[in-house]
């Protein structure tokens, strides 16, 4: 797991193994079962998570839900940075390095 990292633009983002996530009520729970613990991603932080089964960048996060919700550009990177820096701090997100082309 990877400590005091913080999300940046230019790193990729996905889920890490071993999550088990249930949809109830429109909201997705999830149970790390390296952790043993529950956590509730919400509607927003569940369609988010939907969105990180393959490796993505935040702009790339920003720009589906900007297509899906009216909200402001920089709302909308300030709201999905908070959230996957609390998944990075609970080890519930991988980071890799941005392949350039």
């Amino acid at each position: 797991m990877i400590k005091n990292q913080r999300v940046t633009k230019n790193h990729l983002y996905s889920q890490s193994s071993g999550n088990i996530v249930s949809d109830m009520d429109g909201e997705k729970v999830m149970l790390s079962v390296h952790k043993g613990k529950y956590y509730n991603l919400g509607e927003l932080g569940g369609e988010i998570w939907d969105l990180i089964k393959e490796p993505v960048t935040i702009h790339e996060l920003v720009a589906t839900l900007q297509s899906q919700y009216d909200v402001a550009q920089t709302e909308c990177e300030e709201q999905v940075t908070d959230f996957i820096n609390q998944l990075l701090e609970q080890g519930l997100v991988k980071i890799e390095d941005r392949i350039n082309s």
